[in-house]
């Protein structure tokens, strides 16, 4: 028996994964629920800082057969929702300040 596979079994939705800096431990991509992996659920874990230090942001969707960074879509969009950074947590702050404007 082999490891289960992180693509969902229903792959018909997009699909968000984020790459987090864990410092000394290295980088590595966040395991996540995949009822989880949705961009609505993504902005609320980010704006609730629920990952130490976002560096990346990936999405994919395999029913469609896609994949890319949306790092800096996403960070936009934090911009756009949150209109001032002293709402958001630091580890947002830092991704925001490390993506630009």
């Amino acid at each position: 028996m082999g490891s289960p596979s992180i693509v969902p079994e229903t792959s018909e939705h997009d699909i968000y994964l984020v790459l987090d800096d864990f410092g000394a431990l290295g980088r590595a991509w966040c395991e996540t629920a995949e009822q989880d992996t949705e961009r609505a659920v993504l902005m609320r874990h980010l704006m609730e800082g629920q990952y130490g230090n976002p560096v990346r942001v990936v999405a994919f969707n395999t029913a469609a057969g896609w994949s890319r960074d949306v790092t800096k879509e996403i960070a936009r969009e934090l911009r756009q929702r949150c209109g001032g950074q002293d709402e958001l947590p630091e580890s947002v702050q830092a991704f925001l300040q490390q993506h630009g404007r």
